[in-house]
């Protein structure tokens, strides 16, 4: 339990009103324990409401509410095409429904796979020491129901351990084929130590998507993780990212949205071991209706480690970027290198960025730093480009590319890294005035 205060009586009837209509899923001992744990600190905290201070910029209501939310499909087949040049061994799920048929064998050298639907009916399992522990531990100082309830009731998922070098990515490609469907996804991933995998993510997933990804990156271990949301522009999502770093691993992550009427991206990660990395970054680009909200928070808890923070949104006809980010630095975490940069480009004034970044440190000995700015493109260098004969249309196009590139960086594989680019330009082509 995190010992966070009990919400209050309206709070409580709007989580009683969601979970009338839903039921555990059956699972074995292992599974259930965990299930119903989880059930039991949701009815404790209750649902996210506007006045939750990491909810302040951003609206719950259509996440939580009993009802389905609708989303028209996305026909686009330049969406399937993300990551299609990827060497991986690929899983499908549609609403959230596993596609055996679609997907590839789950053997892979170096990695063990398995469903969350399939093993949870066991005694036991090695995931039986992460599911839902890491989600617990990122409840504290700061609750996060959405990802309780995510563990409460998600009926599958992915777990994936890694005792090796994995000889190709993992991708994880959901599915939208219905325009009322309301899908929760709970993944695990052990990273043990000296191992290295890299994990993608692309697709809508549903009209409504709820996932969880636990990350255990064990000493020496590395993990690269790059997503690709989907499409569909009425969409509404929220993520959750626990991870937990050993001595001298990496955790890598990074997000490309484009469109959503609604995404919450939380992701939130424990350094404990000595000289350990961690990077999350974020590029978003919306287009009016959409509103897109990235919230993080790492604790440094030892010696010479470093995380960076790097995310760029461009924003354009009344669209809302928010960044929510802190870094917590715990006595005793010396040598610590924190870097935070959130950054939006405002392509017209109707559009509005939000942020929120937070230093909190008891150490002495420490480097950490956060810069946050928005604004539009700078006029002197677009007409410098027109003057060179640039088209305005393309010439803000380079702009935004350039504004985006350093989030880019961030990505490990500089082939998933081209991959992102050249949708990223995709987007903005056809958008232009």
């Amino acid at each position: 339990m995190s010992g966070t205060p009990q919400k209050s009586n309206r709070s409580l009837a709007s989580l009683n009103a969601l979970l009338s209509g839903m039921e555990l899923p059956e699972s074995g001992p292992w599974a259930q324990a965990a299930r119903a744990d989880a059930l039991t600190r949701l009815n404790v905290v209750g649902l996210p409401a506007r006045r939750d201070e990491y909810w302040l910029f951003s609206r719950p209501d259509t996440l939580i509410q009993p009802e389905p939310v609708t989303a028209p499909l996305f026909k686009d087949a330049d969406d399937a095409a993300v990551f299609s040049d990827i060497d991986q061994l690929q899983l499908v799920f549609n609403d959230g429904v596993f596609d055996a048929d679609a997907s590839d064998d789950l053997a892979l050298a170096g990695v063990e796979i398995s469903r969350l639907a399939d093993v949870s009916a066991g005694d036991n399992h090695w995931a039986t020491g992460l599911y839902g522990v890491l989600e617990t531990n990122g409840q504290s100082p700061v609750s996060r129901p959405l990802a309780i309830l995510n563990t409460a009731f998600a009926p599958d998922g992915i777990l994936i351990r890694v005792t090796g070098k994995a000889g190709r990515p993992i991708g994880l490609k959901y599915n939208q084929v219905s325009e009322n469907s309301d899908a929760m996804l709970h993944h695990v991933v052990q990273v043990e130590a000296g191992a290295t995998l890299t994990l993608l993510e692309n697709g809508g997933g549903a009209a409504r998507l709820n996932t969880v990804l636990e990350v255990d990156v064990a000493d020496g271990a590395a993990f690269n993780h790059v997503r690709a949301q989907g499409r569909n522009h009425e969409r509404r999502a929220a993520t959750h990212i626990f991870a937990r770093l050993g001595a001298e691993s990496v955790f890598k992550s990074f997000t490309l949205t484009a469109n959503g009427a609604l995404t919450r991206n939380e992701c939130v990660v424990d350094v404990l071991g000595d000289n350990a990395i961690a990077h999350i970054a974020g590029a978003a680009v919306g287009d009016g209706d959409f509103h897109h909200d990235d919230t993080v928070f790492i604790t440094h808890d030892s010696l010479n480690c470093e995380s960076r923070q790097v995310f760029k949104k461009v924003l354009r006809n009344g669209a809302t970027g928010v960044f929510q980010g802190k870094i917590l630095v715990k006595p005793g975490a010396q040598k610590t290198d924190g870097y935070q940069k959130s950054q939006a480009l405002l392509l017209d004034g109707d559009s509005q960025f939000l942020a929120k970044p937070e230093l909190e440190i008891y150490a002495d000995d420490v480097a950490c730093s956060h810069g946050s700015t928005s604004g539009a493109i700078d006029d002197g260098a677009l007409f410098y480009l027109q003057s060179r004969g640039v088209p305005l249309g393309l010439a803000q196009d380079l702009m935004v590319l350039a504004f985006m590139a350093d989030a880019l960086q961030e990505i490990e594989d500089e082939d998933i890294a081209e991959d992102i680019r050249s949708h990223l330009e995709a987007w903005l082509v056809r958008r232009r005035d």
